[in-house]
């Protein structure tokens, strides 16, 4: 009998190794997601340095220093956006909230590159700069985990790899070409 019972146990494996696992719909979302903030931060950063420079009139020196900075805060804010996701309000909530913060960052510095509105160019812009550093580090830490929470393990593992790699090479591609037409 227990022969039995091992061979049948044996055959529903089989038979559940041959079930595919639907591929998660939500990964397009979130993939989308994270290759628009990729195309957003990639395509401003391309063209900020010439934007202080020759539209806000500060100075070659000035206008590196603030274009690094901000680098470096879009690089050091996501531990603090880890830190939030963990142990505050979960990965969902911390992209939803935080990219709120980085849409309102775009938001304002498109302000202030419209000279009729009258509101301080160089003020609003590096504000909407702050707030992109500060959305950039709610959303870096959190979208690839989340892209991986989607997948059911070890099932999915080969689907969550292949996802992963494409996603990652279609953003390259697509900062590569963006950065190339807008220095033109």
């Amino acid at each position: 009998m227990g022969d039995v019972e091992r061979k049948r146990t044996k055959r529903e494996e089989a038979e559940g190794g041959d079930k595919k696992v639907p591929y998660p719909k939500s990964v397009f979302i979130i993939v989308g997601n994270e290759f628009c903030e990729r195309l957003s931060y990639y395509g401003m950063k391309a063209i900020l340095g010439i934007y202080l420079h020759k539209k806000l009139h500060l100075t070659e020196d000035k206008s590196t220093v603030i274009y690094h900075t901000f680098a470096m805060l879009c690089y050091f804010t996501p531990i603090f956006g880890a830190m939030i996701a963990d142990q505050l309000l979960g990965r969902f909530k911390t992209i939803v909230y935080i990219s709120m913060i980085y849409v309102l960052g775009h938001l304002l510095k498109t302000l202030a590159a419209i000279p009729t509105l009258g509101i301080p160019p160089l003020e609003f812009s590096l504000i909407g700069l702050a707030l992109i550093a500060i959305g950039t580090g709610g959303i870096k830490p959190c979208v690839s985990a989340f892209g991986g929470d989607q997948f059911k393990l070890p099932e999915q593992e080969r689907q969550l790899q292949t996802s992963f790699r494409y996603s990652t090479s279609a953003s390259m591609l697509a900062h590569s070409l963006e950065q190339h037409s807008l220095r033109i």
